[in-house]
């Protein structure tokens, strides 16, 4: 039987990709809300949708199917809103009786998991985030070939480069706000450090070299990995490329994933509709690694510094 979803902040930039898994998986889209009006996308999938621009109403309507019969409650929410409505837009949907699908960041502040673990066990429902990048298959394979080599007492060197070109509307935007997404590190940067502690083991110390609104860089000691990282959406650090480019050096081969960001949520979906979903417990380091970088004191190590500081 098909299961019925709806979704949070469905006028955003990342929504198409949840409501496209959620046509993927056979299931059904019963309402959805954003403060935004431009939501024809939602004609794709269905002319039935209700569509509420206030999330009180949109509560409403959740609990008032919550009351009513199995069939006609939704059972999962998904959460494509600003990055500080995350932890807020959870709760709402454990208190619906929903399970919550959440996109990247789960949380700002690692501080606040904790209490969405204490309500994830009281409402017997599961919090669920999106880490697309474990399902990508050449990253896949190259966990694989790590895992092979792990017995090695060797160190692997890896350089990694996020460059995404932004324009001037960015700041405007609540993702130019770091009370608001966490800023760079967090907004941009939360999967390439959750795929850095997956493929090489947890952070055992962190260095920030370059900590400005618009790039930032530094060194991670991980177990198995010292790691010089660059993330920048300056468009002068594209220097002609293309609008993102994203790419990771291990001991000197280089590993492209560009693509890697896209057409990836049906998998997403299709391993929590199983229960093999990436929960609390699995967004938890990654969140307390950008915590990290976002309150250390910047610290020039010219030696340990990523080529693009200097460039």
């Amino acid at each position: 039987m098909p299961r019925n979803f709806a979704v949070i902040g469905v006028g955003g930039f990342v929504a198409p990709r949840h409501l496209q898994a959620i046509k993927d998986t056979q299931n059904v889209v019963l309402a959805a809300t954003d403060p935004n009006d431009s939501v024809g996308i939602l004609d794709r999938y269905s002319y039935d949708i209700r569509f509420f621009r206030e999330i009180e109403r949109f509560d409403r309507f959740l609990e008032k199917l919550r009351r009513g019969p199995e069939e006609g409650r939704v059972h999962y929410v998904s959460i494509c809103s600003p990055n500080y409505l995350h932890d807020a837009h959870v709760r709402l949907a454990l208190r619906v009786g929903a399970h919550a699908i959440c996109e990247k960041p789960l949380v700002i502040n690692p501080w606040n998991l904790d209490a969405l673990a204490a309500l994830e066990q009281e409402s017997g429902r599961r919090v669920f985030t999106v880490l697309q990048l474990r399902f990508q298959p050449a990253l896949m394979k190259l966990k694989e070939r790590l895992a092979a080599s792990a017995s090695s007492s060797r160190r692997h060197q890896v350089t990694l480069t996020y460059t995404t070109a932004r324009g001037r509307w960015y700041d405007v935007s609540w993702k130019g706000s770091e009370e608001r997404s966490g800023g760079l590190a967090m907004n941009i940067g939360i999967h390439l450090f959750d795929l850095l502690q997956w493929l090489f083991g947890r952070v055992q110390r962190t260095e920030v070299h370059v900590k400005e609104v618009s790039r930032m860089a530094g060194l991670l000691e991980l177990e198995r990995a010292d790691v010089r990282w660059f993330l920048s959406i300056d468009p002068a650090d594209a220097r002609g490329a293309a609008p993102a480019r994203r790419s990771m050096t291990i001991d000197g081969e280089e590993v492209e994933f560009t693509d890697a960001f896209t057409d990836l949520h049906t998998a997403v979906y299709r391993s929590i509709l199983d229960d093999r979903g990436f929960g609390i417990d699995d967004a938890r380091p990654s969140i307390e690694m950008v915590h990290a970088i976002r309150t250390a004191a910047v610290k020039r190590n010219p030696a340990a510094e990523h080529p693009m500081v200097k460039a």
